[in-house]
Order: C-alpha cells, then sequence, then structure tokens
C-alpha cells in the first residue's frame, strides 16, 4: 500500500494544481470505498476555493473555508491529475473537477481508499485525532523513542510502526531503517539505548526523505499524480531481499514474520 513517502510525494505532485483553485463540479462514480463517499460533495464543494492542501500521517487534506476533505489512498489507490477529456476507466471512482478544466481522479481497484468530509478542526476527526507525531517533525526524536520504547516489550519494528508512537513509517521503510542504524527488527524496544534510539530516529527520517527524493517505492499499483513509478525500491538494503547476500557484509538476508508482516534483516549488520 501507498506509505509515506508516496503520499508525500502525490501531495507535491497535486498541490500546485489544486492550491487556489475553484471547485466546478465532484463526479461521484463508485460510492462505496472503505467508507462511503459522502453523497452531497458536489452540493458542499461546488463553487469552494481550495485554500491549501496538506499531507497528516498517510492522510491527504484539502482545505476549504468550509470543511476539509480527507483522502487516503488504501491499498492501490493514486490520484492523477487529468483535463475533462480524460475518459474515465473501470476503477476511476471520484473526480474532483475544476473550473480551468483540470481535474484529480482517484483511482482504487480495491476499494480500500476513502474520501470524506470533515467540517471544523480537522486534527479531530476520529481518523486522526490519536495519531503519534510527524516522522519528518522535530518532535520525534531521540528522547521522545527512548521515552515511550521504556519497559515495552514488543518489538522495536512493531513499536516504530504503531501510527499512535509515530506516523508513516510502514513496513518498507522500518525495514529499511532498521538494516542503516544496525538494529534487529526483534530486538525488545525498552532495550533499545538512548543513542540507538537517535540513531534510529535519524535513519528514519533520512530514508524518507530518499525515498521521497526518488518519487517513493512502486511495487504493485502505485504512481504519482503524473502517473510515474518510484525508484526507491531499487535502493533497499534489504526488503524484499530474503537469501540474497546483504549488500554490506555478503551475509544472506533472513525472513521472519512480526505482526503479520514481513521482516527482513542482516543477522551479522543489525544486532
Amino acid at each position: 500500500m501507498p506509505e509515506l513517502p508516496e503520499v508525500e510525494t502525490t501531495l507535491r505532485g497535486i498541490a500546485p494544481h489544486l492550491t487556489g483553485q475553484v471547485v466546478d463540479n465532484v463526479l461521484i462514480r463508485h460510492a462505496k470505498l472503505r467508507w462511503p463517499i459522502p453523497k452531497n460533495l458536489p452540493t458542499l464543494l461546488n463553487g469552494q476555493t481550495i485554500r491549501s492542501l496538506q499531507r497528516r500521517a498517510k492522510y491527504l487534506l484539502i482545505h476549504f473555508d468550509q470543511g476539509t476533505l480527507i483522502l487516503h489512498l488504501g491499498m492501490s489507490g493514486s490520484l492523477r491529475i487529468l483535463t475533462t477529456a480524460t475518459p474515465p476507466d473501470k476503477h476511476d471512482h471520484f473526480d474532483l473537477v475544476l473550473a480551468n478544466g483540470v481535474i484529480m481522479r482517484l483511482r482504487d481497484p480495491r476499494r480500500f481508499g476513502c474520501v470524506l468530509w470533515h467540517v471544523g478542526e480537522v486534527n479531530d476527526h476520529p481518523l486522526l485525532a490519536k495519531l503519534g507525531p510527524e516522522p519528518l517533525l522535530d518532535k520525534f526524536d531521540g528522547e521522545y523513542l527512548y521515552r515511550v520504547s521504556r519497559k515495552r516489550s514488543a518489538a522495536i519494528k512493531l513499536l516504530i510502526m504503531d501510527s499512535h508512537v509515530v506516523v508513516g513509517v510502514g513496513n518498507i521503510y522500518a525495514n529499511e531503517a532498521l538494516f542503516r542504524c544496525g538494529i534487529k527488527p526483534q530486538l525488545a524496544a525498552g532495550k533499545v539505548s538512548l543513542p540507538r534510539c537517535e540513531k534510529l530516529v535519524a535513519e528514519i527520517r533520512s530514508t524518507l526523505i530518499e525515498a521521497i527524493t526518488l518519487g517513493g517505492s512502486s511495487l504493485r499499483d502505485y504512481v504519482d499524480s503524473d502517473g510515474k513509478q518510484g525508484y526507491f525500491q531499487q535502493h533497499y538494503f534489504v526488503y524484499g531481499r530474503a537469501g540474497e547476500p546483504c549488500r554490506k557484509c555478503g551475509s544472506p538476508i533472513r525472513l521472519i514474520r512480526q505482526g503479520q508482516r514481513s521482516s527482513f534483516y542482516c543477522p551479522v549488520c543489525q544486532k
């Protein structure tokens, strides 16, 4: 599923086309996504001006004067910037049509995404209210991670993937960050020292930034707003490389299961 770098790449792709534009129409072809798309969105949004766009965790927020459109790409979704002359395909469920003839179109083959409307402070929405800090902002630092991990027997990988602890560190980037800082994914979080927490935070941040720079990872359906694939998958150290030699020491990469997810690590480089 699209993770933080893919969502951030999408945001950067669509924001220049949407910010300051007026909504001319809203087309809902298939309302039954993860949650039903509100049927009154055309009435709510027609004629409204898009004031700004924001990412919170893996959610995209489109701000209007009267409220906020909340979007999530789910397992297979993508947003494309098109023109009104572009005919919809089978899995194109939602169009935000602008007065200048530009369309933001949601394509979601598996229908696990969402398009919701919220009036008031958007961070109070139930989907956002209990989220942890953003990994690219200063609030997420080594001291914070050290503090929340004390006396925690859960594996460090599961902890950094907990959205109540920190948002947006999905499976791919948790695997890669843990390799880069030399921490094995199954190590109990409470046993990670402050210096190692600081190193882990730094590697989470640098891994995500590198992935954003490369347009994210395209493993299945993900493409950006221009229809282009990301390239970070070409730089993986461990993810998806079980049995292959470690790029640093040559030892075979191992695969284990943690919390119903695949974890990849080097038994020599990670302790």
